[in-house]
Formats: structure tokens, sequence, C-alpha cells
């Protein structure tokens, strides 16, 4: 983006780099390459390149796939999307020689193909589309180019296909650390050099490489360094999705030696337990079928599993007493046995959505406003559990409980001051280090029926949780004049301090539930949901944090 389009952006307003979009994560892979080697066969890398005022650079490239015509690149490719720009990308397929640079050779060139992300994301503008056409489009999957050499000339029957995948805000990334015991023995003189390969299973019955280990020389037990993936990637975000693992023994001439497979998914790799690991059987289906005593072809044990850039929700509900005697069917605190009160409603159809992304679907639940046992002393930061030392509940519905368990214990009160509660989780947010990579985004649902009393505080406290890994959605229950809530969210113009310093990025969404009395939980959900994508894209940018951290050197295979 050029020096002018990011002075005009709204965001550069506000002291943080232009938002795009998306992030999209680009698989390459590649069929009846041209063979450039008199011995063996074309060792093929992929070069990412990106078009930037006339001049074409280097963005990213793949790995290199030893000896192999129709190879499937494991690297991702991921670059910035955006919708209103043309981007120009050419990919170019290199024989490697070496190690480490591109050739620059006609003879190492295999051929290259042009195009721009708008065309590789075509699939996905479609599925904007399809909600009002339907069946009138199909949406298309992947894009499949013939290679071209210099001159136009077609690379024989060479082609390259590029699947595109958009990487939203809040999908999350996990970490996975496979290793496996009592491989079968492939080698005459030395034991097998195995490598794990892991496919999604798509929708059409295709399967999608997702990851790709490195190769343990030499070793029956190897132990695989951890990898990240985003969950889109690994499972479409669909935890019982078939992913298909198999394990191989390398052979440099491209002509690996097939251990064995298991099938599996998400939910499953999730019953690790502190101590208890997930185990499969590595089955090869010629031997089971061959031998009777077959059992398997060695283990594959997933030993750990970590959550990365997961959101944790935080639940603050107003107890003040301008929301009515809870025993009173007026008020807006009142249990209704047939029927969700407004507190209740929005914080189901917001809690649910987000609990999706929580590792543990543990959440803090506060109050504030409200004179609590057992000396009744005001509080505007209390945990609704009565536990000070854990606060979280069990999922939603433990939040639920809690709320109408705290009701009957509580004297509402006031004044609606929410600045304690926002300091408290800025605070948490920051945490005791420094944050080094996109572990966890923490957002704040208040749920309050008037106007803050503590305005200025209320603006100081945003301004420095601006700078944290957080959010806060402020949905209004009630009739009550919101006027003053818009300044807090910010969309009319930048938050400032009273001191007059303005917010690192706009963090605050407001809502005022009337507005969705009759519309579905899920259209409140997406409307109060709907700049947190674009919130975390802006922190992790602003904090130059990516996603991924991938090796320096790609892998060989």
């Amino acid at each position: 983006m050029s020096d002018s389009q990011e002075a005009t952006s709204p965001v550069a307003g506000i002291g943080g780099p232009a938002a795009c979009v998306s992030k999209v994560e680009l698989r390459v892979s590649c069929r009846s390459l041209l063979d450039r080697d008199t011995l063996n066969k074309s060792d093929p890398c992929v070069m990412l390149m990106v078009q930037n005022q006339g001049q074409w650079t280097e963005l990213d490239r793949t790995e290199v796939i030893k000896s192999n015509l129709n190879p499937v690149f494991a690297k991702v490719l991921m670059l910035d999307y955006y919708f209103e720009e043309v981007q120009k990308l050419r990919f170019e397929v290199y024989d490697i020689h070496g190690t480490h640079s591109i050739g620059t050779r006609d003879d190492d060139f295999l051929g290259g193909v042009e195009c721009t992300l708008g065309q590789v994301m075509f699939s996905l503008l479609c599925k904007m589309f399809i909600a009002y056409f339907y069946s009138y489009i199909v949406a298309q999957k992947k894009m499949v180019k013939p290679l071209l050499l210099k001159y136009g000339k077609y690379a024989g029957k060479s082609t390259i296909t590029i699947h595109a995948e958009e990487i939203s805000g809040n999908n999350g990334y996990v970490e996975l650390s496979f290793c496996a015991k009592k491989l079968d023995d492939k080698d005459l003189f030395s034991k097998s050099d195995p490598f794990l390969e892991i496919y999604r299973i798509n929708d059409d019955g295709t399967e999608q490489l997702v990851h790709r280990t490195e190769v343990i020389k030499n070793n029956l037990n190897p132990v695989w360094e951890p990898f990240k993936v985003s969950l889109i990637s690994l499972c479409s975000c669909d935890d019982e999705r078939k992913l298909k693992c198999l394990v191989w023994d390398y052979d440099s001439r491209g002509k690996h030696d097939f251990i064995g497979e298991f099938y599996t998914n998400f939910k499953e790799m999730q019953k690790i337990s502190s101590g208890n690991k997930v185990t499969w059987d590595c089955i090869n289906p010629k031997y089971k079928l061959k031998k009777k005593n077959y059992k398997n072809s060695g283990l594959v044990i997933l030993s750990d599993l970590k959550f990365v850039m997961l959101l944790s929700l935080k639940v603050a509900i107003d107890f003040t007493a301008s929301n009515g005697d809870p025993r009173n069917s007026c008020s807006l605190h009142y249990i209704n046995p047939y029927q969700p009160n407004e507190y209740l409603k929005a914080l189901i159809a917001v809690g649910e959505i987000c609990q999706d992304y929580d590792s543990d679907k543990r959440f803090s639940a506060l109050g504030f406003g409200a004179r609590i046992p057992p000396n009744y002393e005001v509080s505007h930061d209390f945990a609704i559990n009565f536990n000070p030392e854990d606060d979280e509940c069990e999922e939603i519905q433990g939040v639920v409980e809690a709320y109408q368990n705290c009701l009957p214990k509580i004297q509402l009160y006031g004044p609606t001051n929410v600045a304690p509660i926002i300091s408290r989780i800025a605070k948490l947010a920051a945490g005791k280090e420094p944050i080094k990579d996109a572990s966890l985004y923490h957002i704040l649902l208040i749920l309050t029926d008037g106007v803050v009393t503590d305005m200025a505080d209320t603006r100081e406290a945003i301004v420095r949780a601006s700078y944290q890994p957080m959010s806060i959605i402020i949905v209004g229950v009630g009739n009550a004049d919101f006027t003053d809530m818009e300044i807090l969210d910010g969309d009319d113009g930048v938050l400032r301090s009273p001191k007059g310093e303005p917010v690192l990025r706009d963090i605050v969404q407001f809502v005022p539930f009337r507005d969705f009395k009759t519309a579905s939980p899920a259209a409140l959900a997406k409307c109060v949901l709907a700049e947190v994508p674009k919130q975390v894209v802006e922190y992790f940018s602003h904090k130059a944090i990516p996603p991924i951290n991938p090796p320096c050197t790609p892998p060989q295979y």
C-alpha cells in the first residue's frame, strides 16, 4: 500500500496500520512438471511474487520437494487480501539444484503463471452471493492454471493448482506435537526415516494437505517438531471433520515407502489431557489383509495440544438499582420461568458464539453496582459466583446459573461505574511478560441498562486498554437514553482521554439491545462481534506479531 493510501486509511488516523479485509492462506500443488534433471526428476519449489509499483518482488516461497513432478507443497503462503484493490500475483516454479537459492538459468525455470488475488478468492466471494442466488452459483474451490514458459509457450501439460482460504481474526490457531513408536522398518541397512502428513477431508470428498512434518532420520520412534496450524485450515472450524494421517519412510528419489495410516478428527484430538495422550494404531491396509496376526505398523501419538490465539470471554453485568427490583416482573433482572430476560438473551446470544473459540470453555463472570455479602458494601468489580480466587464459570450455562443464583444474595445499588472492570481486564490482558506471539485475545462483554456515570474514568481506562489485546462490547439493555454510549464506540470520531490522548485503536462496540428484540440471537451476535476480527488484526499488526512463526528455512523432502 502506498503512503498516500495509508494516510487516507480510516485506521491510520488512530495511529495503527491500515486494516486488511482478511488474511488469506494459499496452498499450491503442481502436476506434470517438466523434468530438467538427467538422473533424477526435478526438485521443484514455487516462488510467490507480488507486483508493487510495476516491479515484481518475492513475497514467499514453498519448501523444496525432491525428485517429484507432481508436488503437493505443505508450506502455507500467507498474505493480506484487500477487496478494493487489484493485487497482482505471479507464481514461478523452479527446479532447485542447491538448498537455498533459486536458479536463474532458463533450464531451472519450470513455468509460471500470473493472476490477481481476486481471481484466486473467487470461491470465497461466491459464498457471499450464494445466500441470494442459491443453486445458480456453484462455489469454485480451487483455481487450476497451465504453467507458461517464456514468450507465452506452454510448459507441456504442466499445471499449478492454488487453494485459497480466508483466515478471520478470531479463527484461532492450534499447536500440535506428534511422535511415534515402533514404526515398521522399511530399510535394509538402516532404520526408517519417517515423516507424517495430515490431510483434511473436504465436503466433496477431496483431500487437502494440512501439514507435512520434517523427516526424522534413522529412527523408528520419531519425535516431530511441534507445528502451528489455523483451525480453519485443519478442520474448517468443524471439530468432527475427518482427518487422514499418513506415515512415510522418506526416500531421496521421491519414492517414499508407505508405513501406515489412521483417521481422526479434531474433536478426538482434544481428548488429550494432562498426563494422558491420544494414541492411534498406524495401519497398513495391505498388511492387515494379508497377515493374520497383524496388529499395526506402529503407534502415532499426539503428545501435546495447545490453543494459540483464541478468544477469552469476560462478562460484566450491571446490578445497579435502575434495573428495578428483581422480584418485580417489570425489572430487567426479573427471572421469568418461561422466557429469559434481556440480560440473559444478550448473554446467551453473544456467549454461545464466543465459547466456540475459548480453549477451556470457562468464562469470568463479574458484576458491578451492587451491595454484596457479607458486609453489603458497594462493589463495582465482584465475582458473581462470590469466589474472588476463581471467578470463572463452566461454559455459558455456568454463567447463566451463577447470575440467577447471585440475584437473591445481593442488593442492587449504584452508581454505574465500569472503569474498574475495564482496568482489571486490561491489566489481565497485559500479563506479566511482554506478549511475543498471538496467544490470547480478551473480549469484555458489558451488559448495562444505563449511561455510564464515571465517563471520564471510563474514557481513560479505554485509552489504556486500547494498547492491550482486548476488545470491549457494550450491550445496552432497556429503554434508557444511550446517546453518551456512542461516544465510547468511537465510530463517529476518535475517542480521547480527559487529557486529550487518543485511543491507539477503536476497541469498543456499542449495541442497544432494543434494536434486536424481534431479531434472531444470531443477528445480535453478528452485529456485536462484527468489529472484533478487525480489532484483533489491528492489535497484532501494531505489535508486529505474526499469527504464525514459520521456520526460517523450509524443510526439504
